[in-house]
């Protein structure tokens, strides 16, 4: 078989890393404070946070999803303004993002053929990868997983069809990504019954109307049909309600298909370049475990929110060991103050508008924090609410309160039992 070569290509040897805990959440107060979650979110290179998780899940993980960037050369902002004019971006709110900028073609494969040889390591001997990208690095991929997994395990290549505005004048408009689907062995999950779409009416009408129609040979047409290896599904427009403001976020729909298709409820599923956590929010809707990472805090603090609005089980927040889990770390108290009533804990501010998150461990045991109730900013218009009802007693331990800005600052605030 050809294999891809390029001037830098090398052996590599994994980085050592260990993973520190941040917290665990509790979404909705669900399980705390004695549930120990299974499901992680990970902040950090993701080849340090595979090599951590290695010793665990070598050879466990039934499904990966690849989402990294597409070697497009460019910087992709977030945005974090409330209410705007979504028609309008010179008045949009923005912070960094994620950059997809590299020296050359050479340092993009020298990311990508590490991170995706030891994704190979981390699948279950039945388990599937599904790499996304487009085409400015697409064709150069699929040469580096013919190599990992050998040519004849190419599950498929699946062409994501959408449309949109495009500024190309000079070349047909660029609406599709590739998506390489391998698996690991002969021996594979694909839930065929799960993925079943249902027959253009075009097509029911004509079986319907003729015994002649498909030369004889009638589908179930109740059941449905196998979706082909071209997917339709929008993406997540300006004012769509998936809309996280964060960049190149996946439609939830193209998820749940590669996940009901190559995973079983229970399976682990992992995403580590997870952006806006669609992943992991699609796999725990469906029953799945999930790892996921990112090196980008705006994407690891994403992903929370989501899965805190969409009541995910309890999940545990890490870092890679030395690494400042937070930015811009300073001391918000000068602005923030607490006031405790009978109904729960009112946040006092004098930047409403700027605050984007606050959570609580009504228990705090002065080590772990473990985040029982939740404030998130809404994702179009208002200010986050200033109170959070508790819904039982608290114990005679102390309350601490984390609050986060749109800026990403934070700060921890303290307060007794009887205060």
């Amino acid at each position: 078989m050809p294999s891809l070569t390029w001037a830098t290509k090398s052996t590599f040897s994994l980085p050592t890393a260990d993973l520190e805990m941040d917290s665990i959440v509790y979404p909705q107060g669900v399980g705390y404070p004695d549930a120990s979650p299974e499901n992680q979110l990970i902040l950090g290179d993701n080849l340090q946070v595979i090599s951590a998780l290695l010793p665990e899940f070598e050879g466990r993980i039934n499904l990966i999803y690849a989402d990294p960037p597409f070697f497009t050369n460019r910087r992709y902002p977030m945005r974090i303004g409330r209410g705007e004019d979504s028609r309008n971006p010179k008045e949009w709110q923005l912070a960094e993002g994620y950059p997809d900028h590299w020296t050359d073609l050479d340092a993009y494969l020298d990311m990508l053929y590490p991170r995706l040889s030891v994704m190979y390591r981390l699948l279950a001997p039945t388990g599937t990868l599904y790499l996304h990208l487009d085409w400015h690095a697409s064709a150069y991929a699929r040469l580096i997983l013919d190599e990992i997994f050998s040519s004849g395990h190419l599950l498929n290549e699946i062409v994501w069809v959408y449309h949109g505005p495009s500024p190309i004048r000079s070349a047909f408009n660029r609406k599709h990504d590739t998506i390489l689907a391998y698996t690991k062995s002969e021996k594979y999950t694909f839930n065929v019954d799960d993925i079943r779409q249902p027959y253009d009416p075009k097509t029911i009408k004509t079986f319907n109307s003729s015994p002649k129609a498909g030369f004889g040979k009638v589908p179930d047409l109740k059941r449905g049909k196998v979706p082909e290896d071209w997917w339709y599904f929008p993406v997540v427009a300006r004012l769509h309600n998936e809309r996280s403001g964060y960049p190149t976020q996946k439609p939830e729909a193209l998820l749940e298909r590669i996940i009901k298709a190559s995973s079983n409820p229970g399976d682990w599923v992992a995403d580590f370049f997870c952006g806006s956590g669609t992943t992991a929010v699609v796999a725990s809707r469906f029953g799945r475990r999930y790892l996921a990472s990112d090196i980008s805090f705006r994407a690891v603090h994403t992903s929370r929110t989501r899965l805190i609005q969409i009541g995910s089980p309890a999940f545990t927040l890490q870092h890679i060991k030395g690494l400042n889990p937070r930015i811009n770390e300073v001391d918000l108290q000068a602005t923030l103050s607490l006031d405790r009533d009978s109904l729960g804990l009112k946040l006092i501010t004098q930047n409403a508008k700027d605050i984007d998150y606050w959570e609580i461990d009504p228990a705090w045991d002065g080590s772990l924090f473990r985040s029982a109730f939740q404030a998130i900013r809404p994702r179009k218009k208002g200010l986050i609410t200033n109170h959070l009802d508790f819904p039982y007693r608290m114990s005679n331990l102390p309350m601490c309160v984390r609050v986060m800005d749109i800026h990403g600052q934070t700060c921890w605030l303290k307060t007794g039992p009887n205060h």
